[in-house]
Parts: structure tokens; C-alpha cells; sequence
């Protein structure tokens, strides 16, 4: 069996009309956004602009990436080329040259983002769970010969030990909907997110996190009084000062739905590679990944619903 026919058996691809909502909800967007920007851009009268348009239009581009991390191939390159340009041919007749199409990505990072963070981001339902991942760039022994990411990225502590690179925080409901994320220095603190009020703008009713995010009792009554309860465990050195009900402890239990959640941007939507060769990109396949996981009609959920046996509960 010759590669392209190895490759082509490997792919559990999306449908043509799952492709062709996918373009035209980017579509819709980017017909409303350019006529938005050309009304609000600033440009100056002696210089010339060059407005011919591209042979693979910005919605187009926009979704071959996020067909890119639905996919599960592992390398931009071999799926533009072999599989857009092969077998996608009746989708994107007017494809560039993969060097034309990494040029074009940096130019729709913005619009993705624009896109992802107004349309494509779940409602909080009450009850949300929030966690943060290490998105390493580089190996720790490459990490001085890095020149990317210098001056960017920085040195950070997990549970797997040191990395190199960012720190992406994510909040998510109870149907595995990411409400919102954020990209941040690898140095940064979990709980320093709990003092982002834009961070936290969406949620209400119970968050519930690991125990990297237990603040002090200032910032808990601050979240409190906005209609935020945090919930975590506790370290071993501190004292219980609430009662937790029995939903409550369950639910800290079902905290495995964020590292499901995280493993599939990391190993599906592959949002984690060392080959980023500019910070625009890198930006932009983080995007790829979290839109590729919005769109997905199965996420990871809960299923929450408690009965009451009007019981009392038991210190």
C-alpha cells in the first residue's frame, strides 16, 4: 500500500456539508467583519494598498485549519498537500502553494480570533470546572537556542515538571463547552486568573478547580459577592471553614472531565507541537485546535441530575 493510500485510509474526515457549514458560518462572519474594518481602518492617503484578492479567500483559509486539527494528522504541510490539494480538490478548487497558504495564515489570525471568542464560545450553565495546561514550544535542553519564542515565552512548574512556553487556561461548562481560555507566561500563578474580571465576565453560579487555584479568603468573598462560589480541595495544612454539601463533593470528583477535555485539544486537535517557526502561527494553531474541538457534535459531559432524598447532611 503506497503512502497517499495509507493516509487516505487513516482519515475519519468530516462530511462535505459539515465542511460547508463550517465555511459558511466563517463565511457570514468575515462578510460583516471586513466591511466593519475597511469602514474603521486608518490609512494613510499617500500610501498605495494593494486590494487584489487572494486566489484562496480568507474564509477558505480559515477552514482548512480548523479541517486541519479535526483531522489528526500531525504535520500542516502533508495535509495541505496531500489531502486538501488531492482529495479536497471539489471543496478548494483555487489552492495556492503551501508557502502562499502560511502567509495567508498569519493574515486570518486575527479574524479567528475575532470569530472563536463572539460566536463559537459556550454559555455558562451554573455549574463550571476551570484548569490550565502547560503548552510547551521547545525542549528544556533547546531552550537557549530558541529564537521564536525569545523574549515571549517563559520557564514555568507543573505537575510533570519544568517547561518552557505558555500557560493556556481554560473555564468550561457541564456539556464540555469552553466558555472562555486564556493564553498566559509560563510563570504565571493558576489563581492569579480568579482576579481577571474579563476572565471571569461569563461565569456564574459554582466554578469548580484543583487546588492551584484556592485564593484567600478576600478574593473568595470578592468572587462570592459577583455570584461566583469557588470550589476546591484542600491542602492538608488548612482548615475547613464551609460546609461542602454532597453535590458539591461530587462534583470536585468529576474534575477528570477538564484533563479529557485538555488530552483531546493536545493529542486530537494537536494545539502542542515544538515546529512553530513564528508567534502569529503559533497563535493561530492554538485557535485551529479550540475552534476544531467547538464544532464537534459529541463533547465530554456531565450527566448532573440529583435527586432529593431530603436528607440531612453530615459533617
Amino acid at each position: 500500500m503506497s503512502d497517499k493510500q495509507q493516509i487516505k485510509n487513516n482519515y475519519s474526515m468530516l462530511q462535505d456539508n459539515d465542511i460547508l457549514t463550517i465555511f459558511c458560518a466563517f463565511d457570514d462572519f468575515f462578510i460583516n467583519f471586513d466591511q466593519l474594518l475597511k469602514a474603521n481602518s486608518i490609512c494613510a492617503s499617500n500610501n498605495r494598498i494593494r486590494n487584489k484578492p487572494s486566489a484562496l479567500s480568507p474564509s477558505e483559509v480559515m477552514t482548512i485549519i480548523v479541517l486541519f486539527h479535526s483531522s489528526g494528522y500531525r504535520c500542516l504541510k502533508h495535509f495541505y498537500l496531500y489531502h486538501v490539494c488531492v482529495h479536497l480538490k471539489h471543496l478548494f478548487p483555487k489552492t495556492v502553494s503551501y508557502n502562499r497558504f502560511v502567509e495567508l495564515q498569519k493574515q486570518v489570525a486575527f479574524p479567528l480570533a475575532m470569530f472563536t471568542k463572539m460566536f463559537r464560545m459556550g454559555r455558562c450553565s451554573g455549574i463550571s470546572f476551570i484548569d490550565s495546561t502547560p503548552i510547551r514550544v521547545c525542549h528544556n535542553a533547546r531552550i537557549h537556542s530558541n529564537k521564536v519564542f525569545e523574549g515571549i515565552a517563559t520557564r514555568g512548574h507543573s505537575s510533570t515538571g519544568w517547561f518552557y512556553g505558555f500557560k493556556l487556561h481554560l473555564i468550561h461548562n457541564d456539556r464540555g463547552e469552553v466558555v472562555d481560555f486564556q493564553l498566559t507566561p509560563a510563570n504565571i500563578h493558576d489563581n492569579r486568573l480568579l482576579k481577571c474580571k474579563r476572565f471571569l465576565r461569563k461565569i456564574y453560579g459554582k466554578l469548580f478547580g484543583d487546588k492551584g487555584y484556592i485564593v484567600n479568603k478576600s478574593i473568595f468573598d470578592e468572587l462570592f459577592l459577583k455570584g461566583i462560589h469557588l470550589v476546591t480541595k484542600l491542602r492538608r495544612n488548612m482548615k475547613s471553614t464551609l460546609l461542602t454539601p454532597l453535590e458539591d463533593a461530587i462534583m470536585l470528583r468529576k474534575r477528570a472531565i477538564s484533563e479529557t477535555i485538555i488530552d483531546q485539544l493536545k493529542n486530537i486537535s494537536q494545539i502542542e507541537h515544538t515546529r512553530h517557526r513564528s508567534f502569529v502561527n503559533f497563535f493561530t494553531n492554538i485557535l485551529g485546535g479550540i475552534l476544531a474541538y467547538q464544532f464537534k457534535h459529541k463533547k465530554p459531559s456531565i450527566y448532573d441530575q440529583c435527586i432529593d432524598t431530603k436528607q440531612l447532611y453530615l459533617a
